[in-house]
């Protein structure tokens, strides 16, 4: 079986495979190159900077390629239902880098606490401004409102509760058991945006950003906004208002709008702490994602 990887995967992972007999061709494609592409492979792995939408498929229906498998959690960049019903199944690898995000999503945190983004670069201007940057503020005491509480945002809300703050989360169906605590509440979404002092992005991406001008208003002076779940769930041009009115205090961003070409005024901004999409970028998740994949790849063969 040939095995098409566009965008990088574990070497020990690669390696594996050939040794199983698998023909792996490591290759990124523009997307008018794509499709056609596809045709001459059985499976397909990528990440986040491929995108198999409804013009790939339509150019690899009717041809060997059987299966499309992320290398992460979400799957908004495969037109899903449209691959399924060509008869092209679709997977992904939800466990294997969730610790990572959620580490990331804590780093973020600290990094807008402690204005450690903006300090760290005057530093490296040869600029000593500690009075600017002595204004932090602490985590313990203060309340998370963690919106989406699948793998990666329970994991963030324990991190939380270790830290000593308060969690809530908002879910509207399959509410997972067991979380429930004296620092751990499940609320209205209108709750949890109005009493957290911290607001981090865990749920895939919807019609609408999750954050926009309309729950910014809703949300306390001085909120903290922590995004590594997908860029179109915050309304980058309102979060820059925010920010600069400083209704919003602080962002930490790991995820953008475009990717390819990111909004750099947000990036720039002060009092953003920011990320181009490492989320899952360590070792050890790279690692678990390429033996996920094998599994996968093997199970199908």
């Amino acid at each position: 079986m040939r095995v098409l990887v566009t965008d990088g995967m574990d070497a020990g992972a690669i390696a594996q495979l050939r040794g199983d007999g698998f023909e792996v061709v490591e290759q990124f494609y523009e997307p008018d190159q794509l499709g056609a592409a596809l045709r001459e492979f059985d499976i397909v792995v990528i990440r986040s900077a491929t995108k198999i939408k409804e013009p790939q498929i339509d150019a690899a229906k009717g041809s060997q390629l059987k299966l499309i498998i992320r290398a992460g959690v979400g799957v908004d960049n495969i037109a899903v239902k449209y691959a399924e019903a060509a008869g092209i199944k679709v997977m992904n690898t939800p466990r294997a880098s969730s610790n990572a995000v959620a580490e990331l999503a804590i780093a973020l945190l600290f990094a807008c606490a402690r204005s450690l983004s903006v300090a760290g670069h005057t530093m490296r201007e040869q600029k000593w401004e500690k009075k600017a940057y002595s204004k932090g503020f602490e985590l313990q005491g203060k309340t998370m409102g963690v919106v989406g509480y699948g793998r990666i945002g329970r994991l963030i809300g324990e991190k939380a509760q270790a830290l000593g703050m308060n969690v809530l989360s908002s879910v509207h169906r399959n509410k997972p058991e067991g979380c429930e605590c004296e620092t751990m509440h499940f609320v209205s979404m209108e709750e949890l945006i109005s009493q957290s002092d911290v607001i981090a992005l865990s749920a895939p991406a919807g019609d609408k950003p999750l954050v926009n001008a309309e729950s910014i208003a809703q949300m306390k002076d001085g909120v903290v906004i922590i995004n590594t779940s997908r860029g179109s769930n915050i309304d980058e041009a309102a979060l820059l208002d925010a920010l600069n009115s400083g209704k919003v205090k602080a962002a930490g961003l790991d995820v953008w709008m475009d990717e390819k070409n990111p909004n750099w005024e947000l990036a720039s901004h002060p009092a953003v702490a920011c990320a181009p999409h490492i989320g899952a970028g360590t070792k050890e998740a790279q690692k678990r994602i390429g033996a996920e994949l094998v599994d996968i790849i093997e199970s199908f063969k």
